[in-house]
């Protein structure tokens, strides 16, 4: 598979517009209330019956960070009592409980991912409790072949923090940089040394963690090429094994951190766009290749691998090598994908655990896909990881015309590939160098949801 990335200025121009990310279709935004956690407890053990039953990834969010990174958009909560993670995981082992129930014990857990806020915000005891809780309700894998992941802030963790997790069986790690440029960090009120961040790397190295990746984010206030270049050859020296390099999204009227922001520090578009493209030529001359989206990797890691032989995901965590689980997702506003629903917990904690308290799963909304859903999920899976669709292969799966069920589709297609992103025939569409950045804008042409909607809640697309 050809896994090269040509960067096109005036094309994206032209293509930057809002679009979704696509951790899901349907996307969160059609996710609806009146899909209940007794809807949900249906569709779970009914996923047992299935022949063969599908492993399971369970994701735990971990809500609580010690201070606020002004940029973040993440659900969190922030503060500097660490007493107040002992009431949430006490609610939390209770969901896994209930959670547990619903599954066959014999289906084992191939994935598994603590997220948030900052997962390191929990002592280490309680990092212990709670592993030692998931094991007793949930089969976990105890030979080191699961995917099992955590997002680490480097300045919240120890040698010992890191040897603890490799103990607790976590194999892969991300942290989160940004920035190294001191205006940056100061701006964005997270001021985070080279040094912390390295000392992590290397202890997860020592360790035997058999991934680590390093979270960028670009067009934050105060940056430039020059600046973002120091930093990124910095990482680049260090060679991680994954790279997710994020667009910084200003939307201060839905994320109230992003208000302390000053929208005139930010870099302008023009200046933003250059240094997109200095990361990307910076990283493939490093040997890294463009997974899509934000992701980078080395050509042998995992997801590289996935990608050229076809079975490269996309979840809620970005993309996965694991697509044939079901995501058990646990705590306050984490969302997961049971069957053919998905489902995204209650958003508070006071709603959280007076739904635990009331033994109910904290069901907040979800969506039960109905058969064009799962079309149209095959097809946007298909483009966002492979860059690449089998047309017949699709058609015949669902027992479709292609072209007659896609008509307006394909008619849309026509400018994108007159400008060169992507390549179509009757039998498949391949997404062209030159389209790839752009590969939001390809899966939305196929998101039904999308063309009704007079209104945009989403970030550009670069």
């Amino acid at each position: 598979m050809d896994q090269s990335i040509q960067f096109d200025p005036d094309l994206i121009r032209r293509y930057d517009t809002a679009g979704p990310r696509y951790t899901s279709y349907p996307t969160a935004v059609e996710f609806r209330q009146r899909f209940t956690d007794a809807d949900y407890r249906a569709c779970a053990m009914a996923t047992n019956s299935e022949t063969p039953a599908r492993p399971l990834s369970l994701y735990f969010h971990l809500p609580f960070c010690d201070t606020v990174c002004f940029y973040c958009a993440c659900n969190k909560v922030v503060t500097k009592n660490r007493s107040r993670a002992a009431p949430y995981l006490a609610h939390l082992f209770r969901e896994i409980e209930m959670q547990a129930a619903l599954f066959d014990r014999s289906r084992p857990v191939d994935q598994l991912h603590w997220g948030g806020g900052t997962p390191t915000f929990i002592s280490h005891d309680e990092m212990r409790a709670l592993m030692q809780k998931t094991a007793r309700h949930f089969t976990l894998r105890d030979d080191d072949s699961g995917e099992y992941s955590i997002e680490i802030d480097p300045r919240e963790v120890s040698v010992e923090t890191i040897d603890l997790l490799r103990g607790l069986g976590f194999n892969r790690l991300s942290m989160g940089v940004q920035d190294f440029d001191p205006a940056v960090q100061q701006a964005v009120n997270r001021i985070q040394t080279e040094a912390e961040t390295w000392a992590v790397m290397n202890s997860a190295r020592a360790s035997g963690f058999r991934s680590v990746s390093v979270d960028l984010i670009y067009g934050l206030p105060f940056q430039s090429v020059a600046s973002f270049t120091r930093t990124l050859d910095k990482v680049i020296a260090a060679g991680p094994d994954r790279l997710s390099v994020f667009n910084y999204a200003h939307m201060p009227e839905l994320f109230k951190p992003q208000r302390r922001i000053i929208a005139a520090d930010l870099p302008s578009p023009a200046e933003k766009l250059a240094i997109l493209q200095v990361v990307i030529e910076r990283l493939t001359q490093a040997g890294y290749v463009y997974i899509g989206m934000d992701h980078f990797a080395k050509p042998d890691d995992e997801l590289a691998v996935a990608q050229r032989s076809g079975t490269l995901y996309r979840n809620f965590q970005g993309y996965s090598t694991h697509s044939g689980c079901d995501l058990v997702a646990m705590g306050v506003t984490s969302i997961g994908k049971v069957g053919d629903t998905y489902s995204q917990n209650l958003k508070t904690l006071d709603e959280y655990y007076a739904a635990i308290d009331a033994d109910r799963l904290p069901v907040w909304r979800g969506i039960q896909l109905d058969t064009d859903d799962r079309l149209r999920r095959e097809v946007i899976t298909q483009l966002i990881c492979q860059f690449g669709l089998d047309i017949t292969s699709i058609a015949r799966r669902y027992g479709i015309d292609f072209a007659d069920y896609f008509a307006v589709e394909l008619a849309g297609l026509a400018a994108m590939r007159q400008d060169g992103l992507i390549a179509l025939d009757e039998h498949n569409i391949r997404v062209l160098p030159a389209g790839r950045l752009l590969i939001r804008n390809i899966c939305m042409v196929f998101d039904r949801y999308l063309r009704d909607k007079t209104e945009q809640r989403f970030s550009k697309v670069i």
